[in-house]
């Protein structure tokens, strides 16, 4: 391979992954959204990290801790209510924008990314 096939390739990976990024980002609000969500009425707080992550801290507010990565995460889906609100969250806000596409596929209407968990925390809410 010549250098500029090579310089090609990576270019094009570079752009791949970014546009994958900014389609998992798109269903992502700010933390003074969710704010604003929660106060307009109730709704179910979703860890999408894996168990070990979870145990390190999470959210104070976290109903469930569902990993995204895991082979049971749409069974555990199918238990909820449909209807209700739902804002998930990770690390960073990657896994959590999968899942919330996940969820869209299987039905959930109201499902929201509300990022990582070092930017709700830095936002105020409390960590466990």
């Amino acid at each position: 391979m010549d250098a500029l096939t090579v310089i090609i390739l990576i270019g094009v990976a570079v752009a791949l992954f970014y546009l994958n990024k900014l389609k998992n980002s798109k269903d992502m609000i700010p933390p003074q959204k969710f704010k604003e969500l929660l106060q307009e009425g109730p709704g179910v707080v979703i860890d999408v990290r894996t168990k070990s992550e979870y145990n390190s801290g999470h959210l104070k507010k976290t109903d469930y801790n569902y990993d995204i990565s895991s082979s049971d995460f749409e069974e555990n889906i199918e238990k909820l209510d449909k209807d209700k609100n739902y804002f998930l969250y990770c690390r960073t806000g990657a896994r959590s924008g999968r899942a919330t596409q996940v969820m869209k596929r299987n039905g959930f209407e109201n499902v929201y990314n509300i990022g990582g968990l070092q930017s709700l925390v830095n936002a105020g809410f409390e960590k466990e």
